[in-house]
């Protein structure tokens, strides 16, 4: 998508040989624009597939979810939440995920009623390194005996292995933006 190409060149930062930095616009502060324009390419990318129902990991999957799902018709947004809290209690979808970014083991939940079983479920992620977060996401998806229509990624690091891992799985996998490497601190993203 030639917008966040664009942001990622003009306002990414490359922090050592693996870390993406883009929350001047993508993860701390929202550049809205862009978001909308994001919802609309998965959208369009992800419409022959028919979702029911977008679904992401809190926080920094919900804004291009909550985009994507206005962009698709209006469909419900779940974000799975990585800590315990008191008002989700009882019957729970959980996995397990290690964050990259983060370099910590999260336990992901999603409330039983909040995904039925037979949905068609797209899920959307600001990132895609390992495929840790998408996984845990598909294997949620399982759980509820729903079906993974897709998977959409605002920026991915083509450098790691998470694209392959999960189409080598057979998901139908959209990244709008591919880093392809850092050097000197420069994101080197794909045209």
């Amino acid at each position: 998508m030639k917008e966040l190409v664009e942001a990622i060149r003009a306002r990414g930062v490359g922090v050592g040989t693996d870390i993406v930095k883009v929350d001047m616009f993508l993860n701390h502060r929202l550049d809205t624009d862009l978001f909308v324009k994001m919802g609309q390419a998965f959208a369009q990318a992800f419409a022959a597939d028919r979702p029911e129902l977008v679904l992401t990991v809190e926080a920094s999957g919900i804004a291009a979810a909550l985009t994507t799902a206005m962009a698709c018709g209006n469909l419900p947004v779940v974000f799975a939440k990585k800590s315990r809290t008191r008002n989700v209690t009882g019957d729970v979808y959980e996995s397990r995920v290690f964050s990259f970014t983060h370099g910590v083991e999260n336990h992901i939940r999603v409330s039983r009623e909040y995904l039925p079983k037979g949905a068609r479920v797209l899920i959307i992620d600001d990132f895609l390194a390992n495929g840790e977060a998408a996984e845990g996401l598909c294997d949620i998806v399982r759980q509820a005996q729903a079906t993974v229509v897709g998977i959409g990624i605002c920026v991915e690091k083509s450098f790691q292995p998470g694209h392959q891992k999960l189409v080598d799985e057979g998901y139908h996998v959209v990244s709008l933006a591919k880093v392809k490497a850092i050097s000197d601190g420069r994101l080197v993203v794909e045209d």
